[in-house]
């Protein structure tokens, strides 16, 4: 029987770009359907009708939503490449710390960057202190978070090795700067010049552009969220 492998995404997504990232990591072949955010399909609304958003993985026909999730079926079902390790406890850690990445880390750099004004530099102190955090896990002496090889949590972490840059430039903040995060920033050099990660990723100017286009918009939807 052919395997059906389809993903539901959107290419301003670091989320859905975790699931890409995995799947060509694993040599899955695999369909791309584009989503457009602003106008969702009836398609993302029939496989993901609870939170309506992507990326869904279609695997022949059964769809799975939420991005780490997606992640540990893929690695689950495909052999080959190893994105969890197999020890337990090392399994353990892997998610622990891709919840701190997608709870804390990313939530805190959200906020630090769509927040008014007045209440920014508290905002951006935090961002910084769950940045530190990561700063200091990789101090460990290990090229990726896993080791030699792209894992897990580096998959999870696309969001602070490419759209962090972005989005500073956007709103004219500074998050991460190589001074006071020079591990990060050799992390994010070998994580993005990866072939596999470096001929994924959306172009950097179109992404910008993105962002600029629809900043009035997010700050309107920040000033109703960051009471």
């Amino acid at each position: 029987m052919t395997e059906e492998v389809k993903l539901i995404g959107a290419w301003v997504s670091p989320v859905s770009l975790r699931v890409e990232l995995a799947l060509k990591l694993k040599g899955v072949k695999y369909e791309y359907i584009d989503e457009d955010l602003s106008n969702k399909s009836p398609l993302l609304l029939k496989y993901n009708p609870i939170h309506k958003k992507v990326p869904v993985l279609l695997h022949n026909g059964k769809p799975i939503a939420e991005s780490a999730v997606i992640l540990e079926y893929i690695d689950e079902t495909w052999k080959g490449y190893q994105l969890l390790p197999e020890d337990p406890y090392e399994r353990a850690v892997t998610r622990f710390w891709v919840k701190f990445i997608d709870e804390k880390c990313i939530e805190a750099i959200w906020k630090a960057c769509w927040i008014e004004e007045r209440k920014q530099e508290k905002a951006i102190e935090e961002a910084k202190e769950t940045l530190k955090i990561l700063e200091n896990e990789l101090k460990k002496g290990r090229k990726f978070f896993a080791g030699d090889n792209i894992g897990f949590v580096d998959i999870a972490a696309i969001f602070i090795a490419f759209w962090v840059g972005v989005l500073q430039e956007v709103v004219g903040i500074s998050l991460m700067d190589e001074e006071k995060f020079p591990v990060l920033h050799k992390w994010i050099e070998e994580f993005i010049n990866c072939d596999v990660v470096g001929e994924n990723l959306p172009p950097r100017d179109k992404l910008f552009a993105y962002y600029q286009g629809h900043k009035e918009t997010i700050y309107a939807i920040a000033s109703r969220f960051y009471k």
